[in-house]
């Protein structure tokens, strides 16, 4: 799918991102233009240190470009404030983060349930949303079952799915399989393609390559600067 093809969901316009260490200024993002589309299924490869984490926070309204523009979902991010960032986190962003991030001694019902509690919305619904998406993800029978009673691959397929139960416009993968073997990440993997099939815009990080082919167009990230990267 072209980036031109549909509207884009994220604009990225000479942005640039340089922390102030007090004695030297290190840039962690030089000029980033980036458009991703709706519908896209989209890798940003790059090594410890090339920038991902700092692409991720903008991405994912968690920090703000020292300049330059990001648009999301037609939303200039500039134009918001703290509570603005927040509002657009809890709705129109779904994290999937390597270390899961799940609430311990919780079970994956009131895990995934939990970011609908932000949006007001009352503990029957946010139940049954929860129990249709974990169901989704062939856990309807572990809804009961704590972070620990789960394996890893499990425990990320919650927190896909916690990602998902508020229908948001954009899922931000932050390396994703990096702490699953290859079985269960092949298993994640197929269920991005999955999703994207349905219509899902994802955005995966990761300094892997071979997890990138997953996604159908990708870039490298590389000393804080963007290039058009080719997935076999």
């Amino acid at each position: 799918m072209s980036a031109r093809a549909v509207e884009p969901i994220i604009e990225l316009e000479d942005v640039s991102r340089i922390y102030d260490t007090g004695r030297v200024q290190v840039p962690a993002l030089v000029d980033v233009n980036l458009r991703v589309a709706k519908g896209e299924f989209m890798a940003i490869i790059g090594p410890s240190g090339s920038g991902k984490s700092t692409m991720m926070n903008i991405l994912g309204c968690l920090d703000r470009p020292t300049s330059g523009r990001y648009v999301l979902d037609g939303q200039p991010v500039d134009e918001l404030d703290d509570d603005g960032l927040a509002f657009v986190r809890s709705r129109s962003i779904g994290f999937v983060f390597q270390s899961y991030n799940l609430l311990p001694r919780t079970s994956a019902l009131e895990n995934v349930a939990a970011p609908l509690l932000y949006q007001g919305v009352g503990r029957k619904e946010r139940l049954k949303k929860a129990q249709a998406a974990l169901e989704r993800l062939g856990l309807g029978d572990r809804l009961g079952h704590e972070p620990s009673e789960l394996s890893g691959g499990q425990q990320q397929r919650v927190g896909i799915a916690r990602a998902l139960v508020t229908e948001p416009a954009l899922i931000l993968a932050d390396e994703p399989t990096g702490n699953l073997d290859s079985h269960s990440g092949a298993e994640v993997l197929s269920i991005f393609k999955d999703l994207h099939a349905l219509g899902r815009t994802i955005v995966l990080i990761t300094h892997d390559i071979d997890v990138a082919t997953a996604a159908n167009r990708g870039v490298h990230l590389r000393d804080g600067q963007l290039q058009e990267a080719v997935l076999a």
